[in-house]
């Protein structure tokens, strides 16, 4: 078999994604016996008690059966829920198949998509693997800067992904901002919000995609069960749109991909969720407050805005950090390939776990250069 034949240059230029170790594997690797998971802003929580009930009860028999292959009763409650058509909406397996959707409906080779050089990275990856060329621009104070994502776009752009809040660094776009963006690409291209932590956001001044989307038909809002409503495990998310938009976006659509129990415990979330909206909002607020303080007094620069994450500058290599924090039992996330080198970001979690990870970063902190 000639591979060289067969794979295209840009399959054969990208480089895979290498997953983590199991948890346990990674304890007996670092000797450690507990290992606090603060890599993948996964809600401490868990999920909320409804979703949990229809997890702990699920029919061992329905798993010989194939799930709704277009997630019918969870579109049904997403309509109900953000008051619009069913067919508004697709579900996916996780972010990313729903980024590859909306990637595979729009471009083709030769097209590109604009985002951000720091920001969540699968965007540039599906384009990446899909033949489709991505164009950048820097960050500004840590945000999207709406100007320069204008100045990157071109008769090829089909797409624009604005991660708001922005991961890894907190930092959002409030409704007037967003407005003005939208109203200067003018329906040139899609423009796709990925609100992903939009519900840690309690900024009165915070946009809403759901609400915009009437008057501009080219967006296109992505969200998911994996964050605030703790359903990572199950690999949920959904996006949103005008129905002629989606209505393309379906076509490059697989069904079947989500499980039965994944959208019959996202459909609890999404009824019975707004108490552990709440209370981990409050988790996450105190959080915060305490990393704030505790960071500020080892005198170490962070970012911390919205989301449920912090961004930590440390002055030693953050894969060597990462390391020794793992022989603690805590596990960051290295931000070298967000392309910044020596920051590190963390998940917030409850007090006590949160009291570790500050106790282990200033010992570790007292030996760097």
């Amino acid at each position: 078999m000639d591979l060289e034949r067969l794979v295209p240059n840009y399959i054969k230029q990208f480089q895979s994604y290498v997953a983590s170790k199991p948890d346990e594997e990674l304890k007996r690797l670092f000797g450690c016996r507990v290992l606090h998971r603060l890599n993948n802003n996964e809600n401490p929580l868990g999920p909320p008690p409804a979703a949990r009930e229809i997890i702990r009860q699920f029919p061992p028999a329905c798993s010989a059966l194939y799930p709704s292959g277009d997630s019918y009763a969870l579109r049904l409650a997403l309509a109900e829920r953000f008051g619009k058509h069913p067919d508004q909406f697709l579900v996916g397996n996780g972010s990313s198949e729903v980024i590859t959707a909306v990637t595979k409906a729009f471009c083709e080779q030769g097209d590109n998509i604009v985002t951000a050089d720091r920001t969540f990275a699968v965007y540039e990856w599906v384009a990446e693997f899909s033949g489709v060329g991505r164009r950048l621009a820097p960050l500004k104070d840590y945000g999207f800067d709406g100007d320069g994502l204008l100045g990157q776009i071109d008769g090829k752009t089909k797409i624009v992904f604005l991660c708001n809040p922005n991961n890894p660094t907190g930092t959002y776009w409030p409704h007037d901002q967003l407005i003005r963006f939208l109203d200067r690409v003018d329906g040139r291209c899609v423009v796709v919000l990925d609100e992903a932590y939009m519900e840690y956001v309690e900024r009165d001044d915070a946009s809403d995609g759901m609400v915009l989307m009437d008057r501009y038909p080219n967006l296109v809002v992505f969200r998911t069960f994996s964050k605030i409503y703790g359903l990572a495990g199950l690999r949920i998310g959904y996006l949103v749109g005008s129905p002629p938009v989606v209505d393309m976006i379906r076509r490059a659509y697989v069904v079947y991909s989500v499980n039965t129990l994944a959208q019959a415990a996202a459909r609890a979330a999404v009824e019975h969720g707004a108490e552990h909206i709440q209370a981990t909002r409050a988790l996450i607020r105190a959080g915060k407050a305490f990393l704030r303080e505790a960071l500020s007094l080892l005198g170490v620069p962070f970012l911390c805005h919205e989301g449920s994450y912090v961004m930590i500058k440390v002055p030693i290599s953050d894969t060597l950090l990462y390391r020794r924090l793992m022989k603690r039992g805590l596990m960051i996330r290295t931000m070298s390939g967000f392309r910044f080198p020596n920051w590190i970001r963390v998940t917030v979690a409850g007090r006590e776990v949160l009291e570790q990870f500050v106790a282990g970063l200033a010992e570790e902190l007292k030996s760097a250069p």
